[in-house]
């Protein structure tokens, strides 16, 4: 289903291209569409993993942790073709008494086709995806990448997400990031 609250004219794009506008479809990991980026997505990861790190690790995500309002699974679409996906879940986080509560969420498997990169769609998903953690009243989001992944890792710094310690175990990951949110009233 398309969110009708989701839409972007994306501005600032590459010169000879004129704009577009994103579409949001919240859909179940195990969807069809979701299935086939998500293998694309691993395929290109596996294929392009330092191999100075060894062998790429694929886990296809656990559909009950993308269920609103504990999580959400998105396709993003441009003029109705597929221009990437992206998740977020919740984590918990131990509270100790006297702190204030954390409710983090993690952002997982943003990506982009290749052929479909370049033009803001990383972008576009990761503001869908702050969005809708605020909405679930998260006040942190955090995520995990991989240092090879330079464009990743800029875009994310660019939203201001700072560097963290690890907070997995992840054996994919060489860098995790935080970014403090302010939940949607």
């Amino acid at each position: 289903m398309l969110t009708p609250t989701a839409y972007l004219r994306l501005p600032g794009g590459p010169p000879d291209y004129p704009g577009s506008m994103v579409s949001f479809a919240d859909v179940a990991v195990t969807d069809a569409t979701a299935h086939r980026m998500l293998s694309d997505y691993f395929a290109e990861r596996a294929e392009t993993f330092p191999t100075v790190q060894g062998a790429y690790r694929t886990a296809f995500p656990d559909p009950g942790q993308f269920v609103p309002p504990k999580g959400v699974f998105l396709l993003a679409y441009d003029e109705g073709v597929e221009a990437g996906c992206g998740g977020i879940r919740e984590l918990a986080v131990p509270h100790a008494p006297g702190q204030e509560a954390v409710v983090r969420y993690e952002i997982k498997h943003l990506w982009v086709p290749p052929a479909r990169r370049g033009n803001g769609f990383g972008r576009a998903i990761l503001v869908e995806l702050e969005h809708r953690a605020r909405g679930f009243g998260a006040t942190e989001l955090v995520l995990d990448t991989n240092a090879s992944l330079e464009a990743a890792g800029g875009l994310y710094r660019s939203h201001g997400y700072e560097p963290i310690p690890p907070y997995n175990d992840n054996p994919n990951a060489t860098d995790w990031f935080r970014k403090p949110l302010t939940p949607l009233p």
